[in-house]
C-alpha cells in the first residue's frame, strides 16, 4: 500500500447521474470524476456493482491473463437476475430505486449513498460521509466504502476464526497469510457482502468506528458484491456465483490416521495393524512431512524418497491388504543446489526475484525437510501442465490424495511469468496448487469426485474438497479452538473442515481419556476427522474401558457416513457447509447464536458437544422448532434451555422435528459397505416432512391428510417417533399417527 502522501488525487464520490437501463443493469456516472457506476442485477437478490473508468468497465475483449484472474474468481460470469429502475417517488429526481421483486438497491443522487431493502425493512445503509471514495496515482487505485452497522449486528464470514464466531471489532488484510482470511461477509440480519478482487482488501470490522463496517480495496476496478436474504440463501448464491466442491467419494469419509513425524513405514504399518485387531474403523492413512515424493535431482520426473519408502509396490500392497488407502505429502517446489533447480531457474520456470533476475530462494519449510527451495511458477502453462500430470502418475501408482500446504508469504518483488507479483502472487499460488492437485485426483472422473488435504486458504477455496484442520493443543481449549476454526470456515462458505484428533507437535499431558472421548465424539459428528499416530495420543494409549468407548464412538462414525456425505452431496447442490453454526442456521433466534459452540449437523441434528470436564452439559433448544433426544427419545419445544446428563458414551444430539436419520451399518472400513444397500435403518423425529439427506439414495417423502409416503425405504428397518406407526406396501413405507 502506497502512503497516503504519494496518491495524486483522492475523489470522494458525491454526486450521480443516471446514464441508462437495461433489463439487467443500470448506469450511472459520477460528475467531474470521469468515473462511471454500474449496478447490476447479478442474481436474485444479488447485486453487482463495478465502479471505474468507462474504459476499463466496458472493455470488450480482455486479456488472456484478465479472463484467466476472473475464472479464478467468479464460476458464473453472467447476470441471471432482472432488474426494474424507477426514481424514488417521495424523492423525485434525487435518487432511484433497482427492484428485483421485493428486494430494492436504493441509489441517492447527490450525496451519493445506497440502501439495500428487503420489503420494508432497510437491511444496510452506506453513511454520507464514507459512502465510496477512490484514491489514484500513477501506480495505485485505492478505494474505501462503508456500511453502517446496528448495535447489535454481528458480523460472520471472512474466513478461519478461533475465537468468537462474530468477527465485529476485528481487522483483516486478505493477503496476509496469519489473517486466514477469506472474502465474504454477513450479518443474520440478512444481508452480505464479497468484494470480488485478487487484490489487497483490508477490511475494518468496527475496530475504528464501532458502527461502521469499512474496507479499503486495492484494483484499478471496485467491483463488490452485494446480498439480500436469509444467511443460507446468501451461501447458496456465494457459492453458485464463486463455485462449490466436488464430491470427497465414499474412502475418504471413513477415519484417517496421521503417520507421526519419523516413523518408518513398518512401524505405521504396525498400528494400522493394531487398530484391525482391535476392530477400530480406519479407511485412509496419511504420510507425514516431508514430501514423500517430488521430482528428482536432474530429472523432471517424480521418485520417491527411497528413506522413507523403499518400496512404493510393497506399501501400497500391504496398505490393499490392511484395506487402507494412502493420502501421501507433496510440494510444487524444487530444491535448491540441484540441477534440474539450475536448468528451470534458466527457463524461467521458477519465481523470480526482480531486484537480481534470478529464481527466488525461499526458506526451508516442513514440507522440504527445512532445505531451500524454489518455487513451481504455476502461472505458466507448461508447469501447471507438467505438475499436474506428474501428480496424477503418482496417484495412478497407488496414492489417494496428495497433502500439500502452500500458502507461503512470497515478499513484494517477486513475479510470476504472468506479470503476478505482490497481493496477487500472493492470493492467486495456493488457488493454483490445489487446483492444480484438483485437476490430477478428480479431472478425469464424472462427476469430478476427490480430495486435496491442505490448510490453505484462498478466495474460491470451497470449490475443493475439503480443508483440513488446525494443529491444536492438546487440552479442552484445543479441542474448542478446532470446532470454532470449523464453524468459521463454513459462515465462509467452506463446506468440509475436518478435525486433528490433538496434536503430535504439542505436549500430551493435558490428553485425559475424558478430554479424548468428548473430542472423538464431536469429531465423529462432523465432516470428518483424523487420530494422530504418535503413541501418546493413539487409543491404545488409555485404559480398557476407554478403548471399549473409542470402538463405541467409531461405530457411530461409519454408521453416520451415508448422512454425512449426502450433506456433502447436498453442498455440491446449495453450498451449505456440514457443520452450521447457529447464525447460519437460525438467524432469527439471538439467543441461540449466544450458544456458539453448538452447531447443526446438516439439517437434520442439532449438535452439542462437551467443551469442559464433567457430565453435565446445558444446551439450548432453538425455537421454533421441536427436539427429540438421540439418546432418550424424549421430545422437547424449541426455546428452551436444558441440563443434560451425558457420560462419556453419550453426546447430547437432537433430532429436528419433521426429518429424519438415515444410518448404515457398523464397519471396520468403508469397503464393508453394500454399495447396493447404503442404509441399514432411519430413525424418525415426528412426522417427516422433508425427504432425507442421504448419500445416492433417492428417497421421497408425500404428506397426505395427516400421513406421510415415503418411497426409496423398502426392506429397511425404521424407528419411529412415539405416537406413529409404520406399515408397508410393496415399495412405499405409510407414517401413520397411533390410534
Amino acid at each position: 500500500m502506497p502512503p497516503k502522501s504519494d496518491l495524486a488525487h483522492v475523489t470522494q464520490l458525491t454526486t450521480l447521474n443516471f446514464l441508462s437501463a437495461k433489463s439487467t443493469r443500470a448506469d450511472f456516472a459520477f460528475h467531474d470524476s470521469g468515473l462511471q457506476l454500474h449496478v447490476e442485477a447479478h442474481a436474485p437478490g444479488v447485486y453487482r456493482l463495478r465502479c471505474a473508468t468507462p474504459e476499463s468497465l466496458q472493455s470488450e475483449k480482455p486479456s488472456a491473463r484478465a479472463r484467466t484472474h476472473a475464472e479464478m474468481l467468479l464460476a458464473r460470469q453472467e447476470p441471471v437476475g432482472e432488474l426494474s429502475v424507477s426514481s424514488i417517488a417521495e424523492l423525485a429526481g434525487l435518487g432511484w430505486r433497482l427492484e428485483q421483486g421485493d428486494v430494492v438497491l436504493e441509489v441517492l443522487r447527490s450525496p451519493f449513498q445506497l440502501a439495500l431493502y428487503r420489503g420494508d425493512e432497510c437491511l444496510l445503509r452506506t453513511r454520507t460521509e464514507a459512502a465510496l471514495s477512490c484514491s489514484r496515482s500513477e501506480d495505485a487505485v485505492i478505494w474505501n466504502f462503508g456500511f453502517e452497522l446496528d448495535g447489535d449486528d454481528a458480523l460472520h464470514g471472512l474466513g478461519e476464526s478461533a475465537a468468537e464466531q462474530d468477527r465485529r471489532g476485528g481487522f483483516l488484510v486478505s493477503d496476509d497469510p496469519v489473517a486466514r482470511a477469506l472474502p465474504l461477509v454477513w450479518s443474520p440480519k440478512g444481508w452480505g457482502l464479497y468484494i470480488n478482487t485478487l487484490q489487497r482488501v483490508e477490511h475494518d470490522l468496527g475496530r475504528g468506528d464501532a458502527d461502521l463496517y469499512s474496507a479499503q480495496v486495492h484494483d484499478a476496478i471496485f467491483d463488490l458484491f452485494i446480498f439480500a436474504g436469509e444467511p443460507a440463501e446468501i451461501i447458496n448464491q456465494y457459492t453458485a456465483l464463486t463455485g462449490r466442491s466436488g464430491q470427497p467419494g465414499l474412502r475418504p469419509m471413513g477415519v484417517w490416521l496421521d503417520q507421526a513425524p519419523g516413523q518408518s513405514i513398518d512401524e505405521t504399518l504396525r498400528v494400522v495393524q493394531e487398530f484391525r485387531d482391535n476392530q477400530w474403523g480406519l479407511d485412509v492413512l496419511r504420510l507425514a512431512t516431508p514430501a514423500v515424493y517430488g521430482f528428482q535431482a536432474d530429472k523432471p520426473s517424480f521418485e520417491w524418497a527411497s528413506d522413507r519408502v523403499p518400496d512404493v509396490r510393497d506399501l501400497f500392497a500391504r496398505a490393499h491388504e490392511l484395506n487402507i488407502q494412502v493420502a501421501a505429502p507433496s510440494f510444487p517446489g524444487v530444491l535448491c543446489a540441484t540441477h534440474l533447480f539450475t536448468e528451470w531457474e534458466d527457463r524461467g520456470w521458477l519465481l523470480i526475484n526482480d531486484e537480481n533476475g534470478s529464481a527466488q530462494v525461499f526458506p526451508g519449510n516442513e514440507f522440504t525437510g527445512g532445505q531451500e527451495f524454489g518455487l513451481l511458477d504455476l502461472t505458466n502453462k507448461d508447469v501447471y501442465k507438467l505438475w499436474s500430470e506428474r501428480q496424477r502418475q503418482s496417484l495412478d501408482e497407488g496414492s489417494a490424495s496428495p497433502v500439500c500446504n502452500a500458502q507461503i508469504d512470497i515478499p513484494d518483488g517477486i513475479t510470476a511469468r504472468g506479470g503476478e507479483s505482490g497481493a496477487v502472487l500472493r492470493t492467486i499460488y495456493p488457488l493454483l496448487v490445489r487446483q492444480a492437485l484438483f485437476a490430477a485426483v478428480a479431472g478425469h472422473k464424472t462427476p469430478q469426485e476427490g480430495i486435496v488435504c491442505s490448510t490453505d486458504l484462498f478466495p474460491a477455496v470451497q470449490r475443493f474438497a475439503w480443508q483440513t484442520g488446525p494443529q491444536v493443543a492438546n487440552d479442552w481449549s484445543g479441542l474448542e479452538r478446532t470446532l470454532r476454526t470449523a464453524l468459521s470456515l463454513s459462515d465462509s462458505g467452506v463446506a468440509v473442515q475436518t478435525h486433528n484428533l490433538g496434536s503430535a507437535g504439542q505436549p500430551v499431558a493435558g490428553m485425559t481419556p475424558e478430554l479424548y472421548l468428548r473430542w472423538l465424539a464431536m469429531s465423529v459428528f462432523s465432516g470428518n476427522f483424523t487420530f494422530q499416530g504418535i503413541p501418546a495420543l493413539l487409543p491404545t494409549a488409555f485404559d480398557a474401558a476407554t478403548r471399549e468407548l473409542v470402538h463405541h464412538w467409531l461405530q457411530w462414525r461409519y454408521r453416520l457416513i451415508p448422512y454425512v456425505l449426502g450433506i456433502i452431496e447436498d453442498a455440491v447442490r446449495t453450498g451449505l457447509p456440514v457443520q452450521r453454526s447457529m447464525a447460519l442456521a437460525f438467524p432469527s433466534d439471538p439467543i441461540a447464536q449466544v450458544w456458539d459452540t453448538q452447531y447443526l449437523l446438516g439439517p437434520a441434528l442439532l449438535v452439542a458437544p462437551a467443551v469442559r470436564p464433567g457430565t453435565q452439559v446445558q444446551v439450548y433448544l432453538p425455537k421454533g422448532e421441536a427436539w427429540w433426544d438421540l439418546n432418550t427419545g424424549w421430545r422437547y419445544e424449541g426455546g428452551t434451555t436444558w441440563t443434560v446428563e451425558a457420560g462419556l458414551d453419550t453426546l447430547p444430539v437432537f433430532g429436528r422435528e419433521g426429518h429424519m436419520l438415515c444410518l448404515g451399518p457398523a464397519a471396520q472400513h468403508t469397503g464393508d459397505f453394500n454399495s447396493a444397500r447404503i442404509l441399514d435403518e432411519v430413525w424418525m423425529f415426528g412426522m417427516p416432512e422433508h425427504s432425507p439427506v442421504v448419500m445416492r439414495n433417492k428417497i421421497r417423502v408425500m404428506q397426505m391428510q395427516g400421513s406421510s409416503y415415503i418411497k426409496g425405504l423398502e426392506g429397511l428397518r425404521i424407528l419411529p417417533a412415539e405416537g406413529l406407526e409404520v406399515k408397508r406396501r410393496g415399495a412405499e413405507v405409510r407414517i401413520s399417527r397411533a390410534r
